[in-house]
């Protein structure tokens, strides 16, 4: 099949540049060093890739990754990464053979554990993002409660998702470096072998965590692209061009089918002026940063047909792998497998 035979909107893999980033992130942290996120990417194709490149180790944002994980083969060391109330479904999964821990930052949250008959927890702790976590200060108490109910702390896990994304690397550093000042101090009360924190945007920065949770790197977006790391863009959505007017072209990718919480998506070549449901409006022949007062002064896009395909870079990987059954592996313009993207869903 030919990447124009696709039905769109379709997202497609380079295989090659998948690989590339695979085989780059290996050598920067290999085997232990690095737990691949699988929420970025929802697929156990993938994941298994990564393996094959040593990392044994994974960790994932929802009980539905954790079990399709596990069917897989790949439940070795799993880490739901996030708090649950109930952790019936978890529990299966160890019973059925697999290992997996489960972040606690609460003594609701570690009850739910111990009722769901999941064995091993982390700690996890606030270190400056304001989302899940104890305070530091409160993670030696919630350690002991666990140990006190009979679950094995593994250590503890803390996101500096703040800073993660900070344009400037030298601020990325910083913050990086105040985060981890707080969860070695929470470490420290806690024990266990495990010190478990990072992202893409820190996982060379980061000298403090024992493994990187990184998961965007596989295949990136348009925000990570702008820190300048190694990885190549590996993955886009394709759309087709459904309408053309003498000022803009319309093709059918929209927010139904793009994570939009990062902002618009970037089209080589072209400047998107908005998403809507089922549409994507954009100018041809303009590139994103052009200094034009208003899209009446653009020029007709005298190159672009009804019926183009148009290669969509989205701003965010997480949300936008999860809106898509399916990916479809590009050589040129070969398409040469299909995976499911199996792991979406709760």
């Amino acid at each position: 099949m030919k990447i124009a035979e696709l039905p769109t909107p379709a997202i497609v893999v380079d295989g090659r540049r998948l690989e590339s980033n695979l085989a780059k992130m290996a050598r920067a942290l290999p085997g232990g060093r690095l737990r691949p996120h699988v929420k970025a990417h929802k697929s156990t194709a993938i994941a298994k890739r990564q393996q094959d490149h040593g990392h044994e180790l994974f960790c994932a944002a929802t009980i539905r990754e954790i079990e399709g994980m596990a069917r897989a083969g790949l439940g070795a060391d799993l880490l739901l990464a996030n708090e649950v109330l109930d952790a019936t479904r978890l529990g299966e999964v160890v019973r059925g053979g697999a290992r997996v821990t489960v972040a606690v930052d609460s003594r609701e949250t570690i009850d739910a554990a111990r009722r769901g008959g999941v064995g091993e927890v982390l700690i996890d702790v606030n270190v400056g993002l304001p989302r899940c976590g104890c305070r530091p200060d409160d993670a030696g108490e919630l350690a002991e409660e666990a140990r006190r109910v009979g679950l094995n702390v593994r250590g503890v896990m803390g996101y500096e998702g703040h800073v993660v994304g900070n344009a400037d690397r030298a601020d990325r550093e910083r913050g990086c470096a105040v985060s981890m000042e707080r969860l070695l101090a929470a470490h420290a009360d806690v024990g266990g072998e495990l010190i478990s924190a990072g992202g893409t945007g820190t996982y060379d920065c980061n000298l403090w965590a024992t493994e990187i949770q990184a998961g965007s790197y596989a295949l990136m977006d348009t925000a990570y692209a702008k820190l300048g790391m190694p990885f190549e863009q590996a993955f886009f959505l394709l759309s087709s061009v459904i309408s053309v007017s003498e000022k803009f072209a319309v093709a059918d990718a929209g927010l139904k089918s793009l994570g939009m919480d990062h902002g618009n998506p970037d089209i080589p070549g072209a400047r998107v002026l908005f998403c809507s449901d089922e549409h994507v409006t954009f100018a041809p022949g303009r590139a994103e940063g052009d200094d034009l007062p208003s899209p009446i002064d653009w020029v007709s896009p005298a190159t672009i047909r009804v019926g183009d395909r148009v290669r969509l870079v989205p701003a965010h990987v997480d949300p936008t792998m999860a809106y898509h059954e399916r990916i479809y592996v590009v050589d040129d313009d070969r398409v040469v497998d299909q995976w499911e993207i199996d792991l979406r869903g709760w």
